[in-house]
């Protein structure tokens, strides 16, 4: 008896802080809004797929939307995207998790970096975590080289760490950006080579990709296919998804894992 192949589907809840990278303005309102948007097309879609996601989310969205992530946490993982998606230092660490504790009444267990930033392990176990899931275990022109780094679970320093899923030999990055600008087919046959080689897919996406942004001086590929087209991609994803694999949140997965390596 063997695991089911499993999908980690999951989703960075945080300010639409990208225009500050491209010295452009947006008010702190502004960004908690369109991401607010966003995130609610997600929750309809999910909550119709009737499938189980991990929620990385800031302390600032959760705390200022908090009825809504502590409703979310009977169903879905809230994992930490730090404080705040803009600032980090060190304790922002612990204050991150302790806030979503209070939200949802629930253990916090997992961190996710905001832009996959590199951090100390030792940081991230003091801070109370279980897992970390800021790796993309491949190379992105301008942000990180990660070649070198396992494609699946491992652990450092005593940290379980997840690395967003690539595919096998060529390690294409199989993340948001891929999603809107790759055809479907050509991702989907990616995500299942994946699929097949590793026993489970763990994707992310942002909460702000699903609603429509008028946001001028940005990159044009980084709103490909956004709102409403990405909105119908992601409920395509899944369906089609649902026929070779299970759904589960990061910390369940673990569990499963750990429940198997124990027989």
């Amino acid at each position: 008896m063997k695991l089911q192949p499993t999908i980690l589907l999951t989703f960075d809840v945080e300010e639409f802080d990208l225009p500050l990278e491209y010295n452009q303005q947006i008010s702190f309102q502004d960004q908690l809004q369109i991401s607010k948007r966003g995130f609610d097309e997600i929750i309809e879609v999910i909550t119709r797929q009737n499938v189980a996601a991990t929620l990385f989310t800031t302390a600032i969205f959760a705390l200022e939307y908090s009825d809504t992530i502590k409703q979310l946490s009977q169903v879905h993982e809230i994992a930490s995207h730090t404080f705040s998606h803009t600032s980090f230092e060190q304790a922002d660490l612990l204050k991150s998790r302790l806030a979503l504790e209070g939200i949802t009444g629930k253990p916090v267990t997992g961190l996710r970096m905001p832009r996959m930033k590199v951090i100390e392990m030792d940081w991230v176990k003091l801070a109370g975590y279980q897992y970390d899931s800021s790796i993309n275990p491949t190379y992105i022109p301008g942000r990180y080289n990660n070649r070198h780094l396992s494609r699946t679970f491992y652990w450092e320093e005593e940290m379980l760490r997840l690395p967003i899923s690539v595919s096998p030999n060529l390690r294409i990055p199989l993340f948001w950006l891929s999603f809107k600008n790759f055809p479907y087919p050509l991702f989907k046959n990616l995500a299942m080579q994946t699929l097949k080689r590793d026993g489970y897919l763990s994707l992310y996406f942002h909460s702000w990709e699903f609603t429509t942004i008028n946001q001028p001086g940005l990159p044009k590929y980084l709103f490909k296919n956004g709102g409403e087209n990405l909105t119908r991609r992601l409920d395509k994803l899944i369906t089609d998804l649902k026929q070779d694999a299970v759904f589960e949140t990061i910390q369940s997965y673990i569990n499963l894992r750990q429940e198997f390596a124990n027989k």
